[in-house]
Parts: structure tokens; C-alpha cells; sequence
């Protein structure tokens, strides 16, 4: 069984993950959480901190929920479970990974583009665990993918061989060529990338990520999909 875990605050493209995921499921049984996440109400009285825990949508939510449900209810194979989670830790939210037996983790735009502290803290979260991880882009794309452009890692490269492997064992992506990291000299770099997804139709970059210790900044960091506008499949660096 391979699980689906989404972040969510119920925006409009929590419907494109959602179709994502259930794509990715290749008709196999799954479930799909989606996971909305609130500080933890600060309070000593029990009756205080349930009546803050309670959880109201707004008529977007509602309909955006209604959509998702929708359409998972057309796949027999499919079943979504709403999770509200108060408070987060690391230890928390690789519990919740392992709770829901999560294979992958799905990361919206919108989400990550969310300015709370605690909905930023979990996309950090989501980095450091050893789960898989789909971003994907501003841009409406496919819900399905095939064809990846690897992106190989200068400080800890993983073999191309060993990336396919396990892409075939999870997923169904073929990677049709591959590049050199460049965070560093992206204008460099454009037009060859441009040239190669346009050239072999890619719909999907592939790229590898290690642990990091969280820390918040002001200012966000441009990444691969932003400059791309592709999703990007992140995969965790094993020793």
C-alpha cells in the first residue's frame, strides 16, 4: 500500500495533489491524509483548550474538501482522511509518517508559501525526513509524470543507476537525462536545461536532499521548481 501525505490548508491546488496522488497509486489501495496543522492552543483550562481545538473551515475550504472527496469516492481504491494536528515536533510528525505508513509526502505551492511559523516549520520537518517528497510547481501541470531530468548533487552524489532503481520500484519515472546541480550558476545553465526538457519532454526533476539543521529566514530561498516551473521529486540522501 502506498500512502499519501498533504499538507494542507484546503487552497485551490490541494485538488491537484490530491488527483496527483491518487494517479500515483496505479490503482493499488491507498490513503490519502490530508494533514491540516494549528499551534497548539496555549491554555491550562481543558474546557478552554477543546473549544479552541475546534475546527472551522471557510466556505472555500468546504468546497475545496468537497472536491477532494469527490473525487476520491470515483476511485474504489482510494480513501481520504482529514488529520488535525495541534502542536508539531519532529518526533510528532515522523510519527504521523509512520502512523499512516507514508510513502510520500505531497507539497503544494500554496503551502509552501504559507507565512506561519508552524506551517513553515513542517515543510522544514517534511525536508528532514527520509520520505520522499513531491513539490510541485506554481504552475498548473499534469497530474501524472513520466519522463525526469536527474539532478545530480556535487557534494554527495547518488548514482543516476541507483536513483533509477528505486524510482522503478516506487514510481513509474524513467529518467531521460541528467545535469550537475546548478544552484550557483543557474543563468549559465538555462539554456542547455531549457533545450533538454523541451527536447525530451520532460515533465518531472528529480533531485536529492540531506538532513539540515531548521532554521527560519526573512527572505525565501528560490528553488528548483520556482525557477523551472516544474514539480520536483525530492529524495533523501542515505549514507
Amino acid at each position: 500500500m502506498k500512502n499519501f501525505l498533504i499538507p494542507t490548508t484546503l487552497k485551490e491546488d490541494t485538488i491537484s495533489a490530491v488527483k496527483s496522488a491518487i494517479n500515483q497509486a496505479k490503482d493499488t489501495s491507498c490513503q490519502i491524509v490530508l494533514m491540516m496543522v494549528a499551534d497548539a492552543p496555549d491554555t491550562f483550562s481543558s474546557s478552554q483548550f477543546l473549544r479552541e481545538m475546534r475546527v472551522g473551515l471557510t466556505p472555500s475550504q468546504e468546497e475545496v474538501l468537497e472536491i477532494c472527496r469527490s473525487i476520491a469516492e470515483r476511485n474504489a481504491n482510494i480513501k481520504i482522511k482529514i488529520h488535525n494536528q495541534f502542536g508539531l515536533s519532529s518526533p510528532v510528525f515522523k510519527g504521523i509518517i509512520d502512523t499512516f505508513e507514508v510513502k510520500l509526502v505531497i507539497l503544494t505551492n500554496s503551502y509552501k508559501q504559507e507565512t506561519k511559523r508552524i506551517h513553515q516549520y513542517l515543510v522544514k520537518l517534511a525536508g528532514n525526513q527520509k520520505c520522499p517528497i513531491l513539490h510541485l510547481g506554481a504552475e498548473k501541470s499534469k497530474e501524472d509524470f513520466y519522463k525526469a531530468l536527474y539532478i545530480e548533487s556535487e557534494k554527495a552524489p547518488m548514482h543516476v543507476k541507483d536513483v533509477q532503481q528505486f524510482l522503478s520500484a516506487n514510481f513509474s519515472y524513467e529518467i531521460v537525462s541528467q545535469t550537475t546541480s546548478f544552484n550557483d550558476n543557474y543563468e549559465q545553465f538555462a539554456p542547455y536545461l531549457t533545450e533538454a526538457i523541451s527536447k525530451y519532454d520532460i515533465d518531472l526533476l528529480v533531485e536529492t536532499r540531506k538532513g539540515e539543521k531548521i532554521k527560519f529566514s526573512k527572505t525565501k530561498k528560490e528553488n528548483i521548481s520556482d525557477k523551472l516551473g516544474l514539480p520536483v521529486l525530492s529524495l533523501y540522501e542515505t549514507a
